[in-house]
């Protein structure tokens, strides 16, 4: 079961801002990188479904989790179907994202009262998916369909959507001030977060420092 109820998942993910995006098959690395993440003052984070074997991983991070950082909301990404939604909510999974909008899985999440961010691209399917009742829409790739410029210009039609950008988001004071300043709700951030030569050194303090001057210039 989740820990959190609707409201408050997405409450977590307005106050951070940023949503670190990350996968490995190893447990004990994942766990690291998580904890690093949360040290950094990360409160939101999704694992992605991305490997064989993901959702075992997940279910051990998720233990990890609840016990050592509380007050964060763990979700899962990369979701294409409904049972791969319902296995990761039995897990306890607090969110789930998609790159693109799947039915099935919104039928499941608010059958459980769980945010699902589905992946769109243009203001028609950023509407359908409000209509569906997904509250945060994700919208990937963000680099892609016009960045930071594309949010501020759909917010003046829909003031009241909440989008959640990924892709094309870097941990530089540029990019993150231009992001926070286009209105969006939150950004997800992949493998510039974790860049290889430093999670292959172990060095989880350099990450957790890089979170936190990510969520200074985005929130400034």
């Amino acid at each position: 079961m989740a820990k959190f109820n609707k409201i408050d998942t997405i409450n977590i993910i307005r106050s951070t801002g940023i949503v670190p995006v990350f996968y490995n098959k190893d447990v004990e690395l994942t766990k690291k990188v998580v904890k690093a993440c949360y040290d950094g003052g990360i409160r939101a984070f999704e694992f992605t479904n991305r490997g064989d074997g993901a959702n075992k991983v997940f279910e051990e991070v998720i233990a990890f989790v609840r016990k050592e950082c509380p007050g964060m909301a763990l979700g899962a990404g990369t979701i294409l179907d409904a049972p791969t939604a319902v296995l990761y909510l039995q897990m306890g999974a607090d969110f789930l994202v998609s790159p693109c909008m799947v039915e099935d899985v919104v039928k499941v999440a608010n059958r459980r009262g769980i945010p699902y961010s589905p992946g769109c691209g243009t203001v028609t399917e950023i509407v359908k998916a409000q209509e569906l009742g997904c509250d945060l829409v994700k919208v990937f790739p963000a680099g892609n369909v016009g960045g930071p410029s594309f949010v501020k210009n759909i917010l003046g039609p829909l003031p009241w959507a909440m989008v959640m950008c990924t892709g094309a988001v870097e941990p530089t004071e540029e990019n993150l001030t231009a992001w926070g300043k286009s209105g969006v709700t939150a950004v997800g951030m992949g493998s510039k977060l974790f860049p290889k030569d430093v999670v292959a050194a172990g060095d989880w303090k350099s990450i957790s420092d890089l979170c936190a001057k990510s969520l200074a210039w985005f929130r400034k």
